[in-house]
């Protein structure tokens, strides 16, 4: 399928047998989806670059100027450990993130705040998969440590973070600019969600007892952001404008970024109405990243990364993620499994260019054209989750910290006969998720069922929600 310029640590000619030994298995009546699953597997490990402190995940291939030590960039690592969680292998990641918090002479290193990130609730959620209580409580000291960083840099006085849109990873949007110190519905979310990971991790510790202050933390930047960052005339989460201190007035895709967190209240839920708008965020080819109906929607010019409108799989993959919270975790009527399978069955469709597939920077919302297509920088792309949305959205393995196995499929009905999510490396077993309508397919029986290693814990005849114990 390609030109292979630019080899790291496993290059082509040994992806099957790093495949073999390291990814879950998917397989389902729609070929595009099947395609994509093990493309991102392919491409993820194209990432993957052996340096002396270990093994790192790159997110561009070429080098960036911008980048710290071993080409590394810190804005989408919170992705890299969503998706590799999955691996079998916890050694890749393991190396990254020592590499990240110690690789500076035992210090982080020198971009690690360079972007706003969610890096602890990432690798508590890394934690819920691999069970590696040891790791993470070892790790806790240096998370700790960047958590009261990002306080010092960029906690305002009104009991909000504030960031750059540039260092949101998100340059050119409506709402804020380069230079603008703008309190941000994302980094308030990523803050929550770092706050109440080092609780839950420090609560592994036995040696900890100051985890509840960080409970108390998430609680304050939830209750500021309800406060101050949701405009009851459009029932949405918005940037405030540090000058003049006003909302933004603009509905901007980071909005639905505090429920990845689980983080509003219920009666927040209504924002989610605006998601499967064609007028506001609805695009034929992906949720665009402002509203389409506001007057600046790209308006800043195109392709030198502009987040005024166009589709960002950045910013899709924590929407779907957020939007599989929701439907998991609140009792609304706004979004239903119908919904997700739509979206994501478009964030299928849009992950080909010229008959390939493919994963880019960015892309047109309305023809799917990936608008850095032909640069080199943008081939390859490591901004973005997809598998971990098929293993904890479509399929619906639901990480837990206890040995309850939940299975909650957002698959409509009579959408699919059958799939088969296989070779799942969770708590230390393996996984099968199987649905086999008429029991024809896979000859285990009618329905919805979950094995762990080999052994049948849960079954039922629907398409419904399954718990069982490991």
């Amino acid at each position: 399928m390609e030109d292979e310029n630019i080899k790291q640590a496993i290059p082509n000619d040994s992806a099957w047998n790093w495949m073999q030994k390291n990814i879950p298995l998917f397989e389902c009546p729609q070929q595009n989806f099947e395609e994509i699953f093990y493309y991102r597997w392919w491409t993820l490990r194209k990432h993957i670059k052996k340096t002396e402190k270990g093994f790192v995940f790159t997110e561009f291939l070429v080098q960036r100027s911008y980048a710290d030590k071993y080409n590394l960039i810190a804005s989408a690592l919170g992705h890299h450990i969503y998706e590799s969680r999955w691996l079998h292998d916890k050694k890749y990641m393991d190396d990254n993130l020592k590499v990240w918090y110690r690789g500076n002479d035992g210090k982080p290193l020198k971009k690690l705040r360079f972007y706003s990130s969610w890096n602890m609730d990432a690798i508590y959620n890394r934690y819920l998969v691999n069970n590696d209580k040891k790791f993470v409580v070892d790790l806790l000291p240096d998370l700790e440590g960047d958590y009261a960083e990002w306080e010092k840099e960029k906690m305002g006085a009104n009991g909000l973070y504030w960031q750059y849109d540039v260092r949101d990873a998100m340059e050119e949007t409506i709402s804020g600019g380069r230079k603008e110190k703008n309190p941000r519905p994302s980094i308030n979310g990523y803050m929550y969600g770092n706050a109440m990971a080092l609780g839950k991790i420090g609560r592994l510790d036995e040696n900890n007892n100051h985890w509840l202050v960080y409970y108390a933390k998430a609680d304050s930047i939830k209750n500021a952001l309800q406060l101050k960052l949701w405009n009851r005339n459009h029932n949405f989460f918005e940037v405030r404008k540090e000058q003049g201190d006003t909302l933004a007035n603009v509905k901007e895709e980071i909005g639905f970024i505090p429920w990845y967190f689980n983080m509003p209240d219920k009666d927040y839920n209504i924002a989610w109405k605006s998601l499967t708008d064609t007028k506001i965020f609805c695009a034929p080819f992906g949720i665009t990243t402002a509203d389409r109906s506001h007057p600046l929607f790209r308006t800043h010019g195109c392709c030198k990364c502009e987040w005024d409108g166009a589709v960002w799989p950045f910013a899709t993959s924590q929407t779907l993620t957020a939007m599989a919270n929701l439907l998991n975790n609140y009792k609304q009527d706004y979004v239903a499994d119908s919904n997700y399978f739509l979206l994501l069955n478009t964030y299928v469709e849009s992950q080909y260019y010229r008959g390939c597939p493919y994963i880019g920077e960015y892309l047109d919302e309305k023809t799917g054209y990936w608008l850095k297509g032909d640069e080199e920088r943008s081939r390859y792309y490591n901004h973005s989750t997809f598998n971990d949305l098929i293993i904890t959205g479509l399929v619906g393995l639901r990480p837990r910290a206890d040995d309850s196995i939940v299975v909650n499929p957002l698959l409509p009905a009579n959408k699919w006969d059958w799939f088969c999510l296989d070779n799942v490396l969770y708590h230390g077993k393996i996984i099968t998720i199987i649905w086999d309508k008429t029991g024809v397919k896979y000859k285990k029986g009618k329905g919805l069922s979950v094995f762990v290693n080999g052994k049948r814990i849960a079954v039922s005849e629907k398409l419904e929600k399954l718990t069982g114990k490991l």
